[in-house]
C-alpha cells in the first residue's frame, strides 16, 4: 500500500511542469514554441532546423538549454527569462491538491529544469504558493539539468535533503533514475505508465495518490 511505502519519508520533492498541473494545460507547448523562436534568433537558422535542434538537444543533454550552452556557449539567463514568458491564464487553483501537499509531514520542495521565478508563477496560479519550503530551478544546479547526476547532487546538498528519507514525484521517467539510485522513493506522474526498475509507483492523478498517503 502507498501509505506504508512512504512511512519513512520526511523530504518530498516535486517536479513542476506536467506534475503539479495536468498535462492537459499544455503549458509546455507554449514554452517549446518560444524555445524554437529563441534558437532561430540566436543561431540564425530557419524554423525547421531550430525545431530539430530544440528536440535533439533535449534528448541528448536533458534540456534544450544545456545543448545550447554546450555547443554554442549560449548565455542561459536571457534564454530562461524569454522562454518562460508564457500565459498562465488557463491554469486553475487546485484546493484539494494544496490540502494534500500541506498535510505531508516534513520538508517539501519543488525542483524543476525550468527557472525558479517561472515555477513561482505557476505555483501561484495553481494556488500552491506558500506550501513549499524551497523552490529550486535549473539555475540552482549551475544550469546542469536533470537527469544529470550532478544536478541532483547540487540541489539536494544545498537543501540538506537526505535521499534515504525522500520521495520524488516527476512526469519524465528519465529524471527518476538518479533519485532511485540515491535511495529515494520514486513516483511517475503521467497519463500512461512507464514500467521501469527505477520507478516504484505510477499515478495519473497526483491529488488522488497523495490522498492515500494521509
Amino acid at each position: 500500500m502507498p501509505k506504508q511505502a512512504f512511512s519513512h519519508v520526511t523530504f518530498w520533492v516535486f517536479d513542476l511542469d506536467n506534475t503539479l498541473y495536468p498535462p492537459a494545460a499544455r503549458l509546455f507547448d507554449q514554452i517549446e514554441h518560444r524555445m524554437t523562436d529563441y534558437v532561430m534568433r540566436s543561431l540564425g537558422v530557419d524554423r525547421q532546423r531550430a525545431d530539430h535542434l530544440r528536440s535533439h538537444y533535449w534528448a541528448t543533454y536533458g534540456t534544450t538549454l544545456a545543448g545550447l550552452m554546450q555547443e554554442h556557449d549560449l548565455d542561459p539567463l536571457p534564454y530562461l527569462d524569454d522562454v518562460h514568458q508564457i500565459s498562465l491564464d488557463h491554469l486553475e487553483p487546485d484546493s484539494d491538491l494544496a490540502d494534500h501537499i500541506r498535510a505531508l509531514p516534513g520538508r517539501k520542495i519543488v525542483y524543476t529544469n525550468g527557472s525558479a521565478p517561472y515555477a513561482e508563477r505557476v505555483l501561484a496560479a495553481r494556488g500552491l504558493d506558500g506550501l513549499f519550503d524551497a523552490v529550486y530551478g535549473v539555475e540552482h544546479a549551475g544550469f546542469v539539468p536533470k537527469p544529470q547526476p550532478d544536478a541532483f547532487r547540487r540541489v539536494f546538498e544545498a537543501d540538506g535533503l537526505s535521499p534515504a528519507q525522500a520521495a520524488m514525484f516527476e512526469d519524465d521517467p528519465r529524471n527518476l533514475a538518479v533519485p532511485h539510485a540515491m535511495g529515494m522513493r520514486t513516483v511517475h506522474v503521467a497519463p500512461d505508465p512507464h514500467p521501469a526498475d527505477h520507478i516504484h509507483h505510477h499515478t495519473d492523478d497526483l491529488t488522488a495518490f497523495l490522498s492515500r498517503l494521509r
